[in-house]
């Protein structure tokens, strides 16, 4: 079940991932349709997941949201199930560092309705709020051109290609790694901060 409200937008909720999750966020390693863009190649167990919560996502060097869409009266704290439905989850490793890297996953019954752009603005929103870092790091690979339009539809520059640099799905991929600065953010998103200051 979802945990408290980190930050809210007009139709996506992030809020913190808790072990109870685990279910949820077990998609992202066996559904192939979420699997193959994360360059996940082997599906992993539940029992897998929960130890994944508990040794990366409880960790103070990643940022992760389970990004969800509540009802009107979802409370902040704890919601009910009946008051929030998880879509999907972003996570930013290296918090700690100068440029965290970005990835994300929304589950495919939400795709192409601009909940993913939604969830990854306010996810970067939040990184430069709360943490120090220059810049934010995201990755790519090349059949996924949603994720990569994403990208760069919200500011991100396309830095690099790793040409072939994945066996996905019986074929090598290349990866492209884009990154947007906070001076290019702030810019970009007029008025960020002041409106949520």
């Amino acid at each position: 079940m979802p945990g408290p409200l980190v930050e809210a937008g007009d139709r996506v909720t992030l809020r913190t991932v808790e072990r109870e999750d685990a279910e949820f966020l077990h998609r992202s390693n066996t559904d192939p349709r979420i699997r193959w863009y994360l360059g996940s190649i082997y599906p992993g167990s539940r029992a897998e997941e929960e130890e994944g919560i508990e040794r990366w996502i409880e960790s103070d060097s990643v940022a992760a949201y389970l990004a969800c869409i509540d009802s009107e009266d979802a409370p902040a704290g704890h919601p009910d199930d009946d008051d929030t439905t998880p879509i999907g989850c972003l996570t930013a490793r290296h918090v700690d560092g100068d440029r965290p890297w970005l990835a994300y996953w929304l589950v495919p019954e939400y795709h192409g309705e601009g909940y993913g752009t939604e969830m990854v603005r306010l996810a970067v929103d939040t990184i430069f709020r709360t943490y120090s870092v220059h810049g934010v790091s995201a990755g790519a690979y090349g059949f996924n051109e949603a994720s990569r339009g994403l990208l760069e539809s919200l500011g991100f520059t396309e830095e690099a290609r790793r040409r072939e640099a994945r066996f996905i799905d019986g074929e090598y991929c290349d990866e492209h790694q884009y990154g947007v600065l906070r001076a290019e953010w702030e810019a970009e998103h007029d008025g960020f901060r002041s409106e949520r200051a």
